[in-house]
């Protein structure tokens, strides 16, 4: 079974091309033949490792000879026979091996067990569409999570920092492959994306242990601690999310070979797992969180998108595209009869407005309540071109 080079969001994107055999470090490929299981046999020591895949069938008789350095007069003869000998052979794990080589970048990986399956299993080759799918779903929403958490921790994010998370998933790429264990991988920008996959390793761990003490102690207060660490409802929910339906999940976290590990992390592979016994206080916690989230109080710069009242007089419902002042791409609110004169008149001269209010929790900090203090924004010419190509630029809430 062949990998499948993937968006988060399952858009197949194509065989990428062969990593140039010239720029790939032996001291990489090496880490990254270790990593998926291959073994290295012998050789000179200093000098070459010869590497054998892991299993037998159609994986008899094949061996990569790779130099220890690319100092050696013939490394980038070696380097070149290993890259086309991992090219032909057509096995799970040197498919990988090479996108890791094309993509370089941290490696998340998600395995799901499936129950009946006899243990993990590859996510498209052997599992129904629809547990596919709920991987790949978990897998998007952990990502989004992390993105988050990294810019600003919060209990419950809600629609904040949408674009935020969504920049960062556009520069991961999915790998769904066979294999003995299966199973889903991102690869994540390094050291760029660090912000979101150390942030996802902390927040990983601290949630496991705040699992833990809930089901040791009846509490569920570590959770409260967590948030500090990344923990938010949003990763709570792509945790239980991945374990429904499972008998068992793990997620494991490689370094970048050519990046190495980030300040304060060690080499090894960072691992979580979390069992079906773990959802009473997965849901528990994703409650919890949510409804601890506060308000928030907010002064706004927004271009009015939308306006609608059921009688030509009186108060009506406006649709605000946030340009300054929160981390929601858009928000609603309901406006008093002047106040919405005012909106109106802004709509028509094409300036945004400036007003206060409060941001609510339900919703996901879409709807502003107790609008105040509206007022228009002056802006010349030019400034007002630029905020109509920027609100064209920008797609709405609906992804539009």
């Amino acid at each position: 079974m062949t990998a499948i080079r993937r968006d988060i969001d399952g858009r197949d994107r194509g065989d990428p091309a062969l990593p140039d055999p010239s720029g790939v470090d032996p001291e990489v490929l090496g880490a990254l033949l270790a990593r998926h299981g291959w073994v290295r046999r012998g050789g000179p020591a200093g000098r070459y490792g010869r590497w054998t895949p892991p299993g037998g069938g159609a994986a008899a008789g094949l061996s990569l000879l790779v130099p220890a350095g690319s100092s050696f007069d013939d490394a980038a003869d070696l380097m070149a026979e290993a890259v086309a000998a991992l090219a032909r052979c057509g096995l799970p794990s040197a498919r990988t091996v090479l996108l890791a080589l094309s993509v370089p970048g941290d490696e998340v990986r998600w395995v799901r067990e499936v129950p009946g399956a006899g243990g993990p299993v590859p996510w498209e080759a052997a599992l129904p569409w629809e547990a596919g799918d709920t991987l790949r779903g978990a897998a998007a929403e952990m990502l989004r999570a992390a993105a988050k958490a990294g810019q600003s921790r919060a209990a419950y994010f809600g629609a904040r920092l949408d674009a935020r998370a969504a920049a960062f998933l556009r520069q991961v790429l999915v790998v769904g492959s066979g294999g003995a264990e299966g199973g889903l991988t991102a690869y994540a920008p390094a050291p760029e994306g660090r912000g979101a996959t150390t942030t996802l390793v902390r927040a990983l761990e601290a949630m496991r242990d705040a699992v833990d003490y809930r089901r040791a102690t009846g509490r569920p207060d570590a959770f409260d601690n967590a948030v500090q660490a990344g923990v938010s409802r949003e990763l709570v929910a792509s945790v239980e999310r991945l374990v429904t339906g499972s008998e068992g999940a793990r997620i494991t976290l490689s370094w970048s070979p050519a990046a190495g590990a980030p300040r304060g992390f060690a080499d090894r592979s960072p691992a979580v797992e979390f069992s079906p016994g773990d959802l009473p206080a997965l849901r528990e916690a994703a409650e919890r969180l949510e409804h601890s989230e506060p308000a928030v109080e907010v002064r706004i710069t927004a271009a009015v998108v939308r306006l609608r009242r059921p009688r030509p007089d009186g108060a009506g419902s406006v649709r605000l595209r946030v340009l300054a002042g929160a981390e929601v791409a858009e928000v609603r609110t309901r406006l008093g009869e002047e106040a919405y004169r005012t909106a109106v008149e802004a709509h028509l001269a094409g300036v945004p407005l400036q007003l206060s209010g409060r941001l609510e929790r339900k919703g996901g900090f879409r709807r502003l309540t107790r609008a105040r203090d509206l007022a228009l924004c002056e802006l010349d010419d030019a400034e007002r071109d630029r905020l109509f190509k920027a609100l064209r630029d920008r797609p709405d809430e609906d992804g539009r």
